[in-house]
């Protein structure tokens, strides 16, 4: 609990330090205003980070591109992104697939370094909430066992934060770009059922994003 407080700590003052920096500014010249999209690889992770129970979904939306420098930008952006988890399992009576997704209005908020003139570098954190999401089964057991159902967000965390990193290929107007989102917060709420308490589910976000961005200006 004490490395995540500090980890958070640390997000906040990046992010209020970003902004304080982008308002010292004169007015910016070369600013870029543009939308973007793309796919998701998504996981919940406990312990370590791994590729297991990946799940695939989308992100789309618009960002906004503030010089400090030539090679220095500031970088936030609005998105919807969908998170999640998928758990494959095989018994002796019954196999499937359960999905958990997990749908949020994100804001990241980052660095980003132009290393040349066509490839970049972009480091920060991010803010999201919880909008909405949806728990699926099929298993080999017929239609019977299959559900889908929608969750409330409200028994869940509705905020969500972590650290931000990626690389990106500018070929103006067009950018091709792959981030990776590391959450710090859980998921889950506590919760208590007979005298015992527990978090479900007591994990984290795990998220990688390919994308593509579009400048309007």
């Amino acid at each position: 609990m004490k490395n995540k407080a500090q980890l958070l700590h640390a997000l906040t003052l990046f992010i209020s330090a970003s902004f304080g920096v982008l308002q010292a500014q004169n007015a910016p010249v070369n600013a870029e205003f543009g939308i973007k999209g793309g796919a998701n690889m998504s996981n919940l992770y406990s312990g370590e980070v791994d590729d297991k129970n990946a799940i695939y979904g989308f992100n789309v939306g618009v960002y906004a591109a503030f010089p400090i420098t030539d090679n220095i930008f500031i970088q936030p952006e609005i998105l919807y992104t969908t998170k999640g988890a998928e758990l494959e399992y095989n018994s002796d009576f019954v196999s499937g697939v359960g999905r958990f997704r997990l749908n949020y209005i994100e804001v990241p908020l980052l660095v980003k370094f132009k290393v040349t003139q066509n490839f970049n570098v972009h480091v920060g954190g991010y803010a999201s909430y919880l909008v909405d999401g949806k728990v699926t089964n099929e298993s080999s057991a017929g239609t019977a066992f299959d559900f889908e159902e929608n969750i409330n967000a409200d028994d869940f965390n509705r905020f969500d934060a972590g650290l931000s990193a990626g690389v990106g290929v500018d070929f103006d107007p067009l950018s091709i770009g792959l981030r990776y989102n590391y959450g710090l917060t859980t998921v889950g709420k506590e919760r208590s059922f007979l005298g015992t308490n527990y978090t479900f589910p007591d994990a984290k976000n795990s998220n990688l994003s390919l994308y593509v961005a579009y400048k309007l200006n």
